[in-house]
């Protein structure tokens, strides 16, 4: 694949210097066409006529005037996927079984609306109004049994069409065991709806039928530092600008500590390992945990503070004070969200 581009051999400064639209990639041909398949393959086995388009873009998403789902571009090239990596941390949907997930979303998206189910009374009365205005904050309470739990952030929350999306995503996908699963959560009575929704509108043919690609990559003319430059704002929240008392609960500035390893190094060493997991329990994104962690860093310095005690415990602290932070930071009015999907 590498040699179709020349772009591919080429060092990061120069490649964030192109154009998305001169990238020339494209669907087919990817393992992405693979991952369509599937998706085909699950909504035929429930009987849906239904196969959304794919093109790529800048980002995941499912318009309302076409059936069809954009993938964003860095799944395209294992050059632009190691890009990614390296410029946002990790790379959402870059494994099977997260694209899946995705597509599933937005698969969800795509039939709501080439049918028209927002139109319906008890659409409304389960999931809300669809003309409801997208927030732009939402304060998720991680503890709900209302929502499905299914892509990060609780993004179920966020809308009343990404609750219908990640209900019907949950639904669709094979051995779920979602009646298992939610039994017992209010959820449940939106996942047996769609149920018997699907099997209503099973082999009927989809009301929204007209292809368009929206916002494609080939009429894209942001340069890849611009992209990321506006990607890496869309990550960043507010924070303290100072973690002092929160940081001397874990660390020493004691003078009788002078030759322990420094708190900034302590840090340093285990960010990757610290990241991942306050990424895993929050569901936030390690971009925006990393920027707080380069603030922590920079407190430490300045403050002196040295790592004293078991490592294993200190990491264990330290990264229930980043967990903290960052639940905060999810019930902030400042909080600056991410609604790519």
């Amino acid at each position: 694949m590498s040699r179709r581009f020349p772009w591919a051999n080429w060092p990061d400064e120069r490649l964030l210097k192109l154009r998305l639209k001169d990238l020339k990639v494209i669907v087919e041909g990817t393992w992405l066409e693979r991952r369509l398949a599937d998706l085909y393959e699950e909504l035929g086995q429930r009987g849906l006529l239904i196969r959304p388009h794919a093109w790529l873009s800048s980002e995941w998403f499912s318009p309302d005037d076409t059936p069809g789902i954009a993938i964003p571009f860095y799944l395209a090239h294992p050059r632009l996927t190691r890009l990614e990596r390296k410029m946002i941390i990790e790379v959402e949907g870059g494994t099977d079984r997260e694209c899946m997930r995705i597509l599933r979303h937005e698969a969800g998206h795509v039939v709501q609306h080439a049918y028209q189910l927002h139109r319906r009374r008890n659409w409304q009365r389960l999931f809300g109004r669809s003309s409801t205005r997208y927030p732009s904050y939402y304060r998720p309470n991680p503890a709900s049994k209302n929502f499905v739990q299914h892509l990060r952030l609780w993004y179920a929350q966020s809308h009343p069409d990404e609750d219908f999306a990640e209900t019907f995503a949950v639904w669709l996908t094979p051995r779920s065991n979602w009646r298992k699963r939610y039994e017992g959560w209010p959820a449940l009575k939106k996942l047996l709806y769609v149920d018997e929704l699907m099997a209503e509108i099973a082999g009927q043919k989809p009301l929204l039928t007209k292809r368009l690609r929206v916002d494609p990559l080939s009429s894209n003319t942001m340069t890849l530092a611009e992209h990321y430059h506006k990607k890496h704002a869309f990550y960043a929240i507010e924070t303290p600008t100072t973690y002092d008392r929160d940081l001397l609960r874990i660390f020493s500035s004691d003078q009788q500590y002078r030759t322990s390893p420094t708190a900034s190094a302590f840090i340093r060493k285990n960010r990757a390992k610290v990241r991942q997991m306050v990424s895993k329990w929050t569901g936030e994104y390690q971009l925006t945990l990393d920027a707080v962690l380069d603030e922590m860093i920079g407190r430490c310095r300045e403050l002196k503070l040295r790592a004293v005690g078991p490592e294993r415990q200190l990491r264990l602290d330290f990264a229930v004070l980043l967990t903290a932070k960052t639940v905060h930071s999810l019930y902030s009015p400042s909080r600056r969200q991410w609604f790519a999907l």
